[in-house]
Formats: C-alpha cells, sequence, structure tokens
C-alpha cells in the first residue's frame, strides 16, 4: 500500500534524489517492471503505486504517467499527485477524476508546504468524501508534515480519509499521542518504520491504532520487499492480524473508498 514508480527515463535520477534527501542507500530501481519483479519475490499481486510533484507544473504530467501505468499494470492501483500551490487545482482535481485513479498522494516534506496551510483548504475540500490521500507524515528534520497539522486538517473536513504514511510519524513515533493513534479517520501503514523500530515498538503502535486500520507498505524503491516482508513476519502478531495487515483491510478500504 506504499510503492513510488518514476519513468524508466528519470528513474536512475528520481532515485538518487530521494535516497539523498534522507540520507539512506536506495535498495532498488523504481521501475514498474522493476517493482513486478520484486513484489513478485513474496507474492505481492497489487501494489498502490503514486509519485510526488514537486512542483505544479509536475502534477498533470505525473497523474497521466500512473493513469498509464495502471492500464498498462493490471497489478497497479494508481494514486494521483496533486500541489496546493497550483493555480488549476480544480482542474487538476477534475483531471484525477477523468483519469479514474483511487486517490491522491501527497508529500509536504517534499512539495514544501504546511499540511495545515490555509493554501490546502481548497484541495482538501474538494476531494473529502470522494477520494482518500496518502500522506507522508513526520520527520523530526522539517515542520511541514508534523502528525498535529494533520489533526487539525482532519477537525476542518469532517469527510477526510487519510492513510498517515510511516506508521503516522517518520522518525517522531515516540511523540505520537492517543488522539492520533486513535483517530476514526486515519489509516496508518508500515513503510520506512520497520527498519528503525523493535518490534515490540512497531507492535504497540500498531495496535494503539488499532489492527484493521493499518496496512502492509515498503515505500519501494527505497526498500526491498523480501526485506520488509521479513521484517514484518517477526513482529509478534497472531497470524490473523498478520493476514488483516498484509490483504484483508487493503481490500476493505479500497472497496469502501470505491463504494462512495
Amino acid at each position: 500500500m506504499h510503492t513510488h514508480i518514476f519513468p524508466e527515463k528519470i528513474s536512475d535520477k528520481a532515485v538518487e534524489a530521494v535516497g539523498s534527501f534522507y540520507g539512506i542507500k536506495m535498495q532498488r530501481k523504481g521501475t514498474s517492471k522493476d517493482l513486478v519483479e520484486d513484489g513478485g519475490k513474496i507474492g505481492v499481486t497489487k501494489y498502490l503505486v503514486s509519485s510526488t510533484a514537486t512542483k505544479p507544473s509536475q502534477v498533470s504530467s505525473i497523474n497521466h504517467f500512473i493513469s498509464q501505468a495502471v492500464k498498462t499494470n493490471s497489478e497497479f492501483i494508481g494514486f494521483g499527485s496533486l500541489h496546493p500551490k497550483s493555480e488549476n487545482i480544480e482542474k487538476d482535481i477534475e483531471e484525477i477524476f477523468d483519469l479514474k485513479l483511487s486517490g491522491i498522494k501527497l508529500h509536504p516534506d517534499f512539495q514544501e508546504f504546511n499540511l495545515d496551510d490555509p493554501i490546502t483548504y481548497n484541495m482538501f475540500d474538494l476531494c473529502q468524501g470522494k477520494l482518500p490521500f496518502l500522506i507522508h507524515m513526520g520527520d523530526n528534520r522539517y515542520t511541514y508534515s508534523q502528525p498535529w497539522r494533520l489533526l487539525s486538517i482532519l477537525e476542518k473536513f469532517p469527510k477526510l480519509v487519510v492513510i498517515a504514511a510511516h506508521l503516522g510519524g517518520y522518525t517522531m513515533w515516540t511523540r505520537l499521542k492517543t488522539p492520533y493513534l486513535s483517530h476514526p479517520r486515519i489509516y496508518m501503514d508500515t513503510s520506512s518504520s520497520l527498519p528503525f523500530l523493535s518490534p515490540e515498538e512497531a507492535v504497540y503502535l500498531i495496535r494503539k491504532h488499532g489492527i484493521a486500520k493499518v496496512f502492509f507498505g515498503t515505500d519501494y524503491p527505497m526498500w526491498d520487499h523480501v526485506g520488509e516482508f521479513e521484517r514484518f513476519m517477526k513482529l509478534p502478531l497472531t497470524d490473523k492480524e498478520k493476514e488483516m495487515i498484509l490483504c484483508t483491510n487493503a481490500k476493505s478500504f479500497l472497496l469502501q473508498c470505491h463504494n462512495n
């Protein structure tokens, strides 16, 4: 429920840029072909794919790229990109609907906007109740995507549903508070968390939030599927809980979003 793909002609450059931003050696190539090959090693049959527009001018081209990738790969579920500083946000959202993308991916740190800045209000208002958001959350180097900013947005937009990536707050897990962890319209994924947390710490966050609201994610190409799956399977969860996080939660979530 958390992967990134790039056009082959820029994939090397894009992967290098992401790795440099985090100071982490990227594990994979970042192409559609490589994603399916890597995920196939652990039996993945569906991938939520996305890419981030770091500038408003990139939004349309990225969304067409993701749409084409979904058409070409039956395994893919596509989330489009938006940039709140776009002067054509209504047109951008209409295009996401026309392309039949299933949600929206935001990365406030890459895109350099505060999640609760008033410039985001129109975007969230137009999408609430219609499309879910997958949002990068946390990073103690920046304040753009602090968890309290998401709580502020959810108060203003009562139909907004968000997947808070990286178990709700990259590098900030010890600071996450109960109102955030237990919020009814926040879901979470495991991406870019398990390499940094002990199994006990990860399970505490997962259970505090609620097993039914957590999804397995790799943050591909940052991490490879085999390594992330091995880390996940070492978590002290029951077989039923693991099945939910690996599969059934995502199916239920995406079906519910589609029906809405």
